[in-house]
């Protein structure tokens, strides 16, 4: 009997493990905001070098799918890990909505907003609901966005 029972309850935490293993794969709201704290902290303190690990995705800021980016106030990104130098006010998500202009509106010096937008994850292709949390320091907007 205590074979029966045994398999079920094998099965259910073989279910579990996987569940845990494909969430870790991604970063999550808590983790994003944590790292855009982490970026302002460190734009604050050199903006130059801050942006320059941002597009390197260096100094720990690059964690799954998270990393941050950031653009000056002419709208183009100063760090991006591939868009750098291209522009974030003309950006559009796969539906066609402005992100990049909601992006910079969204930027308020002392304040984390959201934007909700849909994009693929890296490496895929289908878009899905991603949020970036977005702040300002000094010139540059920047945020870092997860994939719900």
């Amino acid at each position: 009997m205590q074979r029966k029972t045994l398999f079920p309850f094998a099965a259910l935490v073989g279910v579990l493990a996987a569940s845990v293993a494909t969430a870790g794969e991604f970063g999550t709201a808590d983790e994003a905001k944590a790292m855009l704290n982490k970026a302002a902290a460190a734009v604050k303190a050199d903006k130059a070098a801050a942006l320059a690990q941002f597009a390197k995705g260096e100094g720990g800021f690059k964690d799954r799918d998270l990393y941050p980016f950031c653009a000056g106030a002419d709208g183009m990104f100063t760090a991006h890990p591939t868009l750098t130098g291209k522009s974030l006010k003309d950006l559009k998500d796969k539906t066609g909505k402005p992100l990049g202009e909601e992006i910079l509106a969204a930027g308020a010096e002392g304040k984390i907003n959201e934007v909700s937008y849909m994009w693929p994850r890296p490496g895929q292709t289908d878009p899905v609901q991603k949020v970036s949390f977005v702040t300002k320091i000094g010139d540059q907007t920047c945020a870092v966005g997860y994939y719900k």
